[in-house]
């Protein structure tokens, strides 16, 4: 149903760039990974907007490392397993939780600033974490100081080129090699980019769901190019919804962060009252999942669209102080950290899955990696432990450049066949279609599915198919059958998946079960829905 290409091109009518290494998407998994490349290769970075626009950009609360001496690898293995519900890969958290302080120091060196406290790291705590090891910049804006720092020192490089508002079309490959991309400049012009590896770090697919943390370009691109050409999609069905995202008229949602609960915050509902108690002996720092879900039974309960965040017990100094820009957002729309309780309710905040990499971040189709959240390394399991995601980036993205610089020259020239014949132009407006695809994905794959739901969303979303037998030309278009292809793979794995686990949640099967479900849903565009059984793994 799904085409292996987009659009329809001969390569030997395309100009040809050629590079050693090219990096798809920006963000902490782009930028490091790329900076670490170019110690070696000639680098190529593609953007489809600019390096400032990415998840990373957005993320408040920290990253995740063992740095102070009360703390261990081997309690943060533990917190990550927990999350996991049982899914993690025990290698790939080994590898995180033993190589992240040293990523965390190439940061650093990078020219990350984090912050101190009498000369040594700030150190926070959030949900599910047994140890303060959250390190954070300028009190909740840790991505956009790493962001800083990487994006400067990538410019700089002259080893680096960056091609910001560029579009990705496809992954070419031949004989499960990948070869390079297909790319749309700015004008329309269509190019064929070769190079001897390629990393996708597209980000995630946030605008899957009507509500988001994540910024526009959160379209599953990634994805949903590497399940065209062959790579294996892992554990989709496991969206985190964050619990606590602005719920004000006329304001964006807005991520609250979760470090503002980990700093002692209540969650109330609409009536004042704290209600954590009755749904996790951990209260506010319960996992995700479950203070989401809390969240909206409580709504649900009250007959109200959200609850509150109350941290006015806390003085107004360390309020400013460690939350500067949480507290300036909510104060352009009239409400006062400080003071005021903050009306929130969950939005669509991470996937777990994605494109199945091994522990050098390598897919099954050689020379084709992922790194970051378009990547399903087996770290996050069945729910992420909050602020790893940043540490998996620098972990994995240096391991990628290790595996890249042992690969042999490649030298090929593909071609590409169109299986199908493209005869018509969309006729619905790409806008309508997309706020469609969001709305089916929030009634019926959002925090809580039913078989019987999740069919119907199937069943809907399959309407859309002949987007693929359409010529397309624009950006959104490309953007609207990428979503098209991630909504379906997820969707499917979470009708798959008859058990209740982290971020998965059925209503039909509410019980966790370790007998037949400590599994991974694995989709591939041949092969179907498969199953890999973690003994196997």
């Amino acid at each position: 149903m799904i085409p292996r290409y987009l659009v329809d091109v001969q390569l030997s009518e395309l100009p040809v760039i050629e590079k050693d290494v090219i990096v798809i998407g920006a963000g902490i998994a782009g930028l490091f990974t790329a900076i670490r490349a170019s110690e070696n290769n000639s680098v190529l970075m593609i953007t489809k907007k600019s390096l400032l626009d990415s998840n990373t950009r957005y993320a408040q609360g920290g990253i995740a490392a063992v740095i102070s001496d009360e703390d261990s690898p081997a309690y943060h293995r533990q917190d990550t397993l927990v999350a996991g519900a049982g899914l993690c890969s025990n290698e790939a958290v080994d590898v995180l939780v033993h190589e992240g302080p040293k990523g965390v120091r190439r940061l650093i060196k990078m020219g990350t600033q984090f912050d101190l406290e009498n000369g040594e790291f700030a150190l926070t705590k959030e949900g599910a974490h047994s140890q303060r090891r959250i390190l954070h910049a300028n009190g909740d804006a840790t991505g956009f100081e790493i962001v800083r720092a990487l994006s400067e020192t990538a410019v700089a490089n002259p080893k680096i080129e960056v091609w910001d508002d560029h579009f990705v079309i496809d992954l070419v490959t031949q004989d499960d090699v990948c070869c390079g991309a297909i790319v749309q400049k700015p004008n329309g012009q269509r190019l064929f980019v070769k190079g001897k590896a390629v990393i996708l770090s597209s980000g995630g697919a946030g605008q899957l769901y009507r509500y988001t943390t994540n910024p526009e370009v959160a379209t599953g691109d990634g994805i949903a190019m590497a399940y065209r050409a062959g790579a294996y999609i892992q554990d989709v069905e496991f969206i985190q919804f964050h619990p606590t995202s602005l719920c004000y008229p006329g304001a964006p949602r807005f991520l609250i962060s979760e470090a503002v609960r980990g700093e002692g915050a209540y969650l109330r509902n609409i009536k004042g009252e704290r209600f954590m108690e009755r749904y996790h002996e951990q209260l506010e720092l319960a996992p995700r999942d479950v203070v989401a879900r809390a969240i909206v039974s409580e709504m649900e309960e009250t007959k109200s669209t959200f609850v509150y965040i109350d941290i006015t017990h806390e003085s107004p100094e360390m309020v400013k102080h460690r939350f500067p820009t949480i507290y300036e957002y909510c104060l352009r729309y009239g409400l006062d950290l400080t003071s005021d309780w903050i009306p929130v309710a969950p939005a669509m905040h991470y996937m777990m899955g994605g494109v199945k990499t091994d522990l050098n971040g390598e897919t099954n189709i050689k020379r084709l990696f992922a790194c970051g959240e378009v990547s399903s390394t087996g770290v996050h399991g069945a729910n992420r432990l909050a602020s790893n995601s940043l540490s998996e980036a620098i972990v994995f993205g240096r391991r990628i450049v290790k595996r890249i610089d042992e690969l042999p020259g490649h030298s090929v020239q593909p071609t590409i066949e169109n299986e199908i014949e493209r005869s018509s132009t969309p006729i619905q407006a790409v806008v309508e279609r997309r706020l469609k695809l969001q709305k089916i994905m929030v009634r019926y794959a959002g925090l809580r599915r039913d078989a019987k739901g999740l069919e119907k969303g199937l069943e809907e979303l399959k309407r859309q198919l002949p987007i693929y037998q359409s010529i397309l030309t624009e950006r959104e278009e490309y953007e609207f059958a990428n979503l098209l292809t991630c909504a379906l793979l997820t969707t499917e794995a979470a009708l798959s998946r008859e058990e209740s686990r982290g971020a998965h949640f059925r209503e039909d099967f509410p019980v966790r079960d370790d007998v037949m479900w400590r599994k991974h849903t694995v989709l591939h565009r041949l092969y179907g829905m498969t199953e890999e059984r973690i003994e196997d793994v």
